[in-house]
């Protein structure tokens, strides 16, 4: 399938198809290409801070070159651009063609770093690059226990998955606790001015510049920045006007099976955290989720980025939630948005000029528009969990405890701290454990031959009818300015 025919896969929405012809689902919408490129925009803006932020946590950890710095910041860019062309088209089953961007970051990346420190920066490459072969290999099996992860199961996991990227977001605006310069006050006038100028952009616009929202929240963030004089701008390729990324910049990978043990014990959970954003990505743009069907497409598309990852520098490379976010405020659910998204991503890799601009949106204002975003994320999955039954004390109970469990480790950051290194790996993703922890206590009481049949009865009722059920699409205000 070539780009430029997936690209026209779907009518434009100003020729409305004769009402006896066959009706296109919004998510496989296609739009105006300039109203398109707007809304890739939007998604790039919200999702940079991730790929620049861990370029250069990577460059001052290992102490990298400039050059190598920027031929990192390259790679990063042009993989989450085709990795979102991926994800979004989905061909040959790989990518679960729904709205997704790609990026790296996150858990992986503080393994990545791990390793590198250990036992270099070679092995660490080499590691990347197993753990994206693991999960081709183990996926089939994986595949077979998703109907151990409901939804139940899948609206726990996303709550605690918005919760931890709300602190993630709030600690972009205040920086680390017992950093120097630690909630300044300038810098919270920045992020609650930008949640503010968000908020009224979508209160008092209508159709596309409502839409635009986020993107229109950033802007004026970053305006006012200027104003208070925290907007800078650094190059960071010697001045040069075109980059390409560099394959195996740090040399050949060297493949130590031990040394990856870490990276290749987060997979599982990165697997379930895959699984749990294919279906709120599906609930989010109005299709019924089917996690057996659509979410190993999902983490094919995770595991072929990331083994190409591997051999251009970069840690293991995940789809973003926080698009997931603007899918749900816009209401513009169209895949080939980002698509357009991808493309303006593999762009901003071979421009240098483009990523230094968007490195200059400071901190505090990416973090004020990713708390906006990623407070949605959390109210997706408190609906998914409204829809599953918790009128059921048994469903009530396991929801409980899987989110005490699964909070405990970002709600007070080192409680495992006196573990042995691979068990706190487990501990400390706060997803894997309320995920894992819903998912057996799930089993253990609708499941377990003992349980009484009534019993099991009504808990497979109220998670298999939700489960079934298609999922709310955006508000009829949505429905009016998506049209």
């Amino acid at each position: 399938m070539s780009l430029r025919n997936a690209l026209r896969r779907g009518p434009d929405p100003r020729t409305t198809p004769r009402p006896d012809g066959p009706q296109v689902h919004p998510v496989d919408d296609y739009r105006p290409l300039h109203r398109m490129l707007l809304f890739g925009i939007q998604h790039v803006l919200v999702m940079a801070a991730t790929p620049i932020s861990s370029i250069f946590l990577v460059s001052s950890t290992l102490h990298l070159t400039p050059a190598l710095t920027a031929n990192l910041l390259s790679a990063a860019f042009v993989l989450s651009g085709l990795g979102s062309l991926l994800q979004s088209l989905g061909p040959w089953g790989i990518g679960a063609r729904l709205p997704f961007v790609m990026l790296p970051g996150g858990a992986p990346l503080i393994l990545f770093l791990s390793i590198a420190e250990q036992h270099g920066v070679r092995t660490a490459t080499g590691a990347v690059v197993i753990t994206a072969v693991f999960c081709f290999v183990v996926l089939p099996v994986f595949s077979r226990l998703l109907r151990f992860f409901p939804t139940l199961v899948i609206g726990t996991m996303i709550v605690i998955v918005g919760v931890n990227l709300v602190k993630v977001g709030a600690l972009l605006v205040t920086g680390r606790p017992g950093s120097s310069g630690f909630a300044e006050p300038r810098a919270l006038l920045l992020g609650l001015a930008t949640v503010g100028c968000t908020a009224l952009a979508y209160g008092m616009l209508r159709g596309t510049l409502r839409q635009l929202s986020v993107l229109l929240g950033l802007l004026a963030g970053t305006t006012v920045a200027a104003l208070l004089g925290r907007v800078e701008l650094e190059a960071t390729g010697g001045g040069a006007l075109l980059h390409a990324p560099q394959l195996m910049p740090f040399g050949t990978p060297q493949f130590a099976l031990l040394a990856s043990l870490p990276l290749l014990v987060y997979s599982l959970a990165s697997m379930a955290e895959a699984t749990g954003q294919t279906v709120i990505n599906s609930a989010a743009v109005g299709k019924e989720p089917d996690a057996r069907r659509d979410a190993p497409k999902t983490i094919r598309g995770d595991a072929l980025v990331s083994l190409a990852g591997g051999f251009f520098g970069l840690p293991l490379m995940v789809t973003s939630g926080e698009n997931i976010g603007i899918v749900r405020i816009t209401g513009v659910r169209s895949r080939f948005v980002t698509v357009a998204a991808g493309l303006v991503l593999i762009t901003v890799g071979f421009l240098a000029p483009v990523a230094w601009l968007v490195n200059a949106v400071p901190a505090p204002v990416v973090g004020g528009t990713a708390l906006v975003v990623f407070g949605v994320i959390t109210v997706l999955g408190i609906q998914m969990l409204g829809r599953s039954g918790l009128d059921d004390h048994t469903n009530t109970f396991i929801v409980a405890v899987a989110l005490a469990l699964g909070l405990l480790p970002i709600l007070v950051p080192g409680v495992y701290g006196q573990l042995s290194p691979n068990l706190r790996i487990l501990l400390e993703s706060g997803v894997a454990v309320g995920a894992f922890s819903a998912a057996l206590l799930h089993a253990l009481f609708h499941r377990a031959p003992w349980r009484p049949r009534t019993t099991t009865a009504v808990g497979a009722a109220a998670v298999g009818t939700t489960a079934g059920a298609t999922p709310a699409g955006p508000s009829g205000t949505d429905r009016e300015t998506a049209r």
